[in-house]
């Protein structure tokens, strides 16, 4: 099965640290930009099947980005991050299916359904798209857990 890639974008440095940081241990690829401009960027040199997304960022809001990268890249599955549900152009885009989820904010990797969030996109690509079994993701994303877990226990 190959694995899939996922490239996370905000214009805080320190949450794409704890990002990276949490999400090592995870089995699919992963990409960090500090803007949409740099996410282009590595659109252009990377197969990405995932993108996870601030909304609030200067030059270019995460629905902007993602408008931008479907018009290239329409099998893109998009998942945002917001502090604001009351967004009622964001609410629509998740109505009418251009965004996958809604991750609200704030967020705590390992307290809340982020990882999992972003497991099920990957998994939703795998099905759209007919390139692994959905039950394929969901054992990755188990063993991925498992080694976390132990690596934590050991740590003690």
């Amino acid at each position: 099965m190959e694995k899939r890639t996922v490239l996370f974008i905000d214009d805080d440095v320190i949450v794409l640290q704890s990002l990276e940081r949490g999400l090592m241990d995870e089995s699919y690829n992963k990409f960090f930009a500090k803007s949409g401009k740099e996410a282009l960027e590595i659109l252009q040199q990377e197969e990405v099947h995932v993108i996870v997304t601030d909304m609030c960022m200067p030059e270019m809001t995460g629905l902007e980005l993602l408008g931008t990268v479907k018009k290239e890249h329409p099998d893109i599955i998009g998942v945002v991050l917001s502090g604001y549900d009351q967004d009622t152009d964001l609410q629509t885009a998740v109505d009418q299916g251009e965004i996958f989820k809604l991750i609200m904010k704030p967020w705590k990797l390992g307290e809340t359904n982020f990882e999992k969030i972003v497991m099920q996109a990957v998994d939703h690509y795998n099905f759209k798209y007919g390139q692994a079994s959905s039950e394929d993701g969901k054992l990755e994303h188990c063993k991925s857990k498992l080694r976390k877990w132990i690596k934590l226990g050991s740590n003690k």
